[in-house]
């Protein structure tokens, strides 16, 4: 057949030594593989020299499928002209390469029911290796073994924080938690957006999450993996909270960032600094959310979700005695000492916070107290879920529940409004050269943006519920393969995952712990076009903007609030993988 002779032509090539017409990895892909029954694409980076493209088994002249590329796209967000390569019909299980004449072959690649499998857990346990407080033993961290750092058990009243009852300079205990980023502080703002994406998934997938096991030590009787985890951050959480009043320190920190050293090396004192109303409303939100799933756990945790209800309430009253009180760093080392120069997290907006946490309270309580906060905010446009704009996480647990919960806001409009921006989401990705929700929009690339991808899978798994149409599961897959190697930089932005993945993230264990290999399962924030770390990037376009360098931090940092809906699109799908292989 003419188009056999072709490949012939294309493997002489090959094995002759010829220089193919361009580099490795121009055929874009989720790096994993794919799923028998659901879509299959590739994307490919022009110029391209061929008008078809041919899928081998296992990299041999096996030719399995032959089909012909798209019209070309291009791009909004560079200069790139890109092909895309449809090859769904194939749905037999192997491993295979796409190879197109005069180019590379592609990275193998799984044709695989539960192909996903291994980034889901790893993603998940990716928080193992973010504890703070104790040592990651062999037995569970292999190679990444390190000993316990920060034991946050004599952390300093910063003078911001001071009140009558702790003064400046008093000690407290708040050990635990999960380090935030690619640093060692721990920030309550940003551990309330993640925290509550792990409950969110245990919510929506219960029964898979009880069976999921990702090989972490056991803190507490059996409890499903994904709660274990989330406990141990949760109980720091609630640690940073002042019992005398229920306000919420809105962060324990050093004055400086540390070096690039192992977390058992960091010496330097920690602090909490001031209450804020952003902190104590995220603790507000997560701890009521949290009694509501851990009510399940009474017999494994007695007493537990009755605690964090009642933490929950009392941060609520501080925050209606402080409505205001919001973290102005460079005002607050105006007039205290030390200076503190970590993450700031300052959010100056919190109507959504106060809507989030007023939505889980009435979930949780059914207390009408709540309810003309929640009619307050109600019609106020939420976007799109960032430690910084949490409204829509309210939206995603007031349509998860069953009930009626006698309010005058029907789920109707909740509902409509969430369909609305789902379908907005699948007009951009029409337009986008890489056929991905993602990358729709040029707002799309800002630091972290690769959280945005996540999160856009979250809302589209969340629209897919309420209407059952699978179109929007099939967008949500693929945003999961751009981060997997379907993007403009051909990189698989998880590292450990795919054959071409972030192998430098400006995270500090994985810098300083002699181990070549990064810790598995964590999210590279992506590209970012604000380039604020001044690394040298050879692209400067918004899809392109990105260095694997450990001293990126703006596009090349890992952070918990990213790993998070991570952990919550990768495993959906594993879930939701066959009613994927009903799309037509």
């Amino acid at each position: 057949m003419k188009w056999f002779f072709v490949l012939s032509i294309y493997f002489l090539m090959e094995s002759s030594g010829l220089e193919a017409q361009d580099t490795f990895g121009s055929i874009r892909l989720d790096q994993e593989g794919f799923y028998p029954a659901a879509p299959k694409l590739a994307i490919v980076i022009g110029p391209i020299p061929a008008t078809h493209f041919y899928i081998l088994r296992g990299g041999l002249p096996d030719t399995v499928f032959r089909g012909l590329l798209s019209s070309p796209m291009h791009s909004l967000n560079s200069s790139l002209v890109t092909e895309a390569a449809d090859f769904s019909a194939l749905q037999q299980e192997g491993i295979y390469q796409i190879a197109i004449p005069g180019m590379a072959l592609s990275f193998p690649f799984r044709i695989a029911t539960q192909v996903h499998q291994t980034v889901a857990r790893s993603a998940l346990k990716a928080f193992y290796f973010q504890r703070a407080s104790m040592p990651l033993e062999p037995a569970y961290a292999g190679k990444w073994q390190r000993k316990a750092g920060h034991p946050d058990d004599a952390v300093l009243i910063h003078p911001s924080a001071a009140s009558e009852n702790r003064r400046a300079g008093s000690q407290i205990a708040t050990p635990g938690g999960w380090y935030d980023a690619g640093d060692y502080n721990k920030y309550v703002v940003n551990s309330g957006i993640s925290t509550s994406t792990l409950l969110s998934a245990y919510e929506d997938f219960s029964g898979y999450f009880d069976t999921l096991h990702t090989h972490i030590p056991s803190l507490e009787k059996p409890i499903p993996d994904i709660l274990n985890e989330t406990l141990y951050n949760l109980r720091w959480m609630l640690s940073m909270q002042d019992p005398e009043d229920g306000g919420v320190y809105h962060k324990c920190t050093n004055a400086e960032f540390d070096a690039m050293i192992m977390p058992e090396a960091a010496q330097k004192p920690r602090y909490v600094v001031e209450k804020t109303t952003a902190a104590t409303l995220d603790l507000a939100a997560v701890a009521a959310q949290a009694a509501r799933v851990f009510a399940s756990f009474k017999k494994e945790l007695p007493g537990f979700s009755d605690s964090c209800l009642s933490v929950a309430e009392k941060a609520w009253s501080w925050a209606e005695r402080h409505p205001d009180r919001i973290y102005d760093q460079q005002a607050m080392n105006r007039q205290f000492e030390p200076k503190i120069n970590t993450g700031a997290y300052g959010d100056k907006k919190i109507s959504d916070e106060w809507f989030w946490s007023a939505s889980e309270l009435y979930l949780t309580t059914r207390n009408k107290k709540y309810k003309p906060v929640l009619e307050k905010y109600f019609d106020e446009p939420f976007g799109l879920p960032s430690w910084s704009e949490t409204g829509l996480l309210a939206y995603y647990d007031l349509i998860r529940q069953k009930s009626d919960l006698g309010l005058p806001i029907g789920k109707d409009s909740i509902r409509n409004r969430l369909i609305r921006m789902a379908d907005q989401y699948l007009l951009s990705a029409g337009k986008n050269a890489f056929l991905t929700v993602m990358g729709g929009r040029k707002s799309d690339f800002t630091w972290g943006s690769n959280s945005n991808a996540a999160n856009q899978g979250i809302l589209l798994i969340q629209v897919y519920f309420l209407t059952h149409n699978p179109k929007y599961l099939e967008a949500a897959l693929g945003n999961l393969e751009y981060l997997l190697g379907r993007n403009a930089t051909g990189y698989c932005f998880i590292t450990g995952m795919g054959q071409f993945s972030t192998l430098h993230p400006h995270h500090r264990p994985s810098i300083a712990d002699g181990v070549i290999e990064p810790i598995p399962g964590m999210l590279a924030g992506g590209p970012n076009p604000g380039e604020q770390d001044h690394c040298v990037y050879v692209f400067h376009d918004p899809e392109r903007a990105y260095v694997d360098s450990d001293g990126a931090y703006a596009s090349n940092e890992i952070a918990i609030n990213w790993n998070a809906p991570l952990v919550y699109l990768a495993n959906a799908i594993e879930v939701l993988e066959e009613n994927i292989s009903n799309v037509k």
